[in-house]
């Protein structure tokens, strides 16, 4: 083999499909690669024909310019894919197995993946703990936007599909596992989502979507979203949550109106650093801890809330020198004189994706339809970023070999 095309950020607000070499069991050098994992060998990996590789909300702060993504690094974190080639080390999985691959990248050999902390590995990426394919600052492991890529400590890493035929049917509910669903899920169980609950998603993007399925799927008695969005706030609508818009006055007003009380038992950030305060086009500034204020005023006393937005330490257009660094003006009295309880971080997607799949495969669960996913090809994948930066309530999901019905 030695074609393959992939997706690559080209400059803030563009993207391109480009030819790239095929995976090869040693990371190389290239563009964000992290100098001391240059030369890695891989022979625990397995190289995959991509299935299904989504674009996400994180991938979409890079290719606006809100990070310190270098030009030419290939995107894609989100795989599902058909194992072609197994590393000499690799015992368990197999050539023609469909897997789907968590986005955390872990090594199961450190202390913190014995502990299921898969989010913060610390053999994976040699700056800091934790690791990601095709993301800034995460070692520099290539990106699956792309015909084909290689995933390391397989044995490890990928979630076997038990039944080929049965998994390409529910490919598109199937294709979450790798981020969106676990990382909504793992919002709502550290919010504390349980039977009876009432929770406050803020964002209707896929993972606010995923977020609020998954507080149903937990047993929550209401799930309200908000966004500024009409086309995703009606998206929510279509399975079951009741939903605010946040440009329409205080929020708490408006939760005090649905539920009787201005306060829920549990809240999730689904938005992150490019939050923007209330109101609409101009109206709606950045203001990067507004999301995050806001969840303290109306999570109950004693409650909690789960941060699966992204936040990071490197924001070149943020709007204040703090930001910049990631210091956000956080009204933290307000959560310590509340007792509120937070959970930030990448979510460790093996602690929840094997039971997720359970609950796909056995039709306990429609996050396919709850996220509104679309297929597209790997050459349309500059139009899809384009039309979900503009707000499209739609969850793109690459199809770049043809596995998946369009």
């Amino acid at each position: 083999m030695s074609g393959n095309q992939a997706v690559a950020y080209k400059g803030p607000g563009v993207v391109e499909v480009i030819d790239i070499d095929y995976p090869t069991f040693e990371l190389k050098d290239g563009p964000g690669v992290n100098p001391a994992n240059v030369g890695r060998k891989v022979p625990h990996g397995v190289i995959l024909k991509t299935v299904a590789t989504n674009i996400c909300g994180s991938d979409q702060h890079m290719v606006r310019g809100r990070t310190t993504a270098p030009v030419d690094l290939i995107l894609g974190h989100e795989i599902t894919g058909e194992v072609v080639e197994v590393g000499p080390d690799v015992e368990f999985v197999k050539v023609g197995d469909i897997v789907s691959v968590p986005f955390n990248i872990a090594c199961g050999r450190c202390r913190n993946c014995k502990e299921g902390k898969t989010g913060i590995c610390l053999n994976v990426n040699p700056d800091r703990p934790g690791s990601a394919y095709g993301y800034v600052d995460m070692g520099g492991w290539v990106g699956g936007q792309a015909e084909y890529v290689l995933v390391p400590y397989a044995d490890w890493n990928v979630l076997v599909f038990p039944d080929r035929d049965q998994a390409l049917e529910k490919i598109l509910d199937l294709t979450m596992l790798s981020d969106i669903f676990p990382t909504g899920f793992h919002g709502a169980v550290t919010a504390g989502v349980g039977v009876g609950s009432t929770v406050y998603v803020a964002g209707a993007g896929p993972v606010g979507l995923a977020a609020a399925a998954s507080a149903q799927l937990l047993g929550a008695a209401v799930v309200v979203v908000g966004d500024l969005n009409a086309d995703r706030l009606a998206q929510a609508r279509s399975f079951g949550c009741e939903t605010i818009d946040v440009g329409d006055g205080s929020v708490t007003d408006q939760l005090a109106q649905l539920l009787g009380v201005p306060e829920v038992d549990a809240a999730v950030d689904a938005v992150g650093f490019e939050a923007r305060s209330q109101g609409h086009g101009a109206t709606a500034a950045e203001a990067p801890a507004t999301v995050l204020n806001l969840l303290m005023d109306v999570t109950a006393a004693g409650g909690a809330i789960g941060i699966p937005g992204l936040y990071v330490t490197g924001d070149p257009g943020a709007v204040d020198d703090a930001a910049k660094v990631g210091a956000l003006s956080l009204s933290l009295g307000t959560g310590w004189a509340k007792s509120l309880s937070f959970t930030t971080g990448q979510c460790p997607v093996m602690k929840y994706n094997r039971q997720l799949m359970m609950a796909i495969l056995h039709d306990k669960v429609h996050i396919a339809d709850a996220v509104n996913a679309t297929a597209i090809s790997l050459t349309d994948a500059p139009r899809g970023y384009a039309e979900f930066d503009a707000g499209a309530a739609t969850k793109y999901v690459l199809n770049p070999n043809g596995y998946v019905s369009t």
